[in-house]
């Protein structure tokens, strides 16, 4: 099933739709049963994955000779909250990822707050 999504991505790259290809490709399908679920970041590119579904299900039931193959499309927004970080927010995050970044600041005599 994957082989046969990736082809038809790739011809629909090698027709100029680009958009369409990068949807196809975001991430790998999952499939359960007869249904294949895959995971688009927004509602935009929902309904341009939407408009070229049709085209999609042809493909692979031609070719996986199956015929109650059904896709369903799941919107994961996951929106991330990105805040400014003082010096002393991202010293303490970098000992947290290696407690060895106190002993360098010592050997050197770095100080956070100059």
């Amino acid at each position: 099933m994957l082989l046969q999504w990736t082809n038809y991505a790739k011809r629909l790259g090698d027709k100029g739709f680009r958009i369409m290809e990068s949807l196809l490709l975001i991430n790998d399908p999952v499939l359960n049963g007869t249904t294949i679920s895959i995971e688009l970041p927004n509602e935009g590119s929902k309904l341009d994955f939407e408009k070229e579904m049709n085209g999609l299900l042809g493909h692979l039931r031609g070719h996986l000779h199956n015929h109650n193959i059904n896709i369903e499309v799941i919107v994961n927004e996951n929106v991330s909250i990105k805040k400014a970080l003082n010096d002393q927010d991202r010293y303490n995050r970098l000992h947290e990822i290696n407690p060895n970044i106190d002993l360098l600041r010592t050997i050197f005599g770095l100080d956070i707050n100059s």
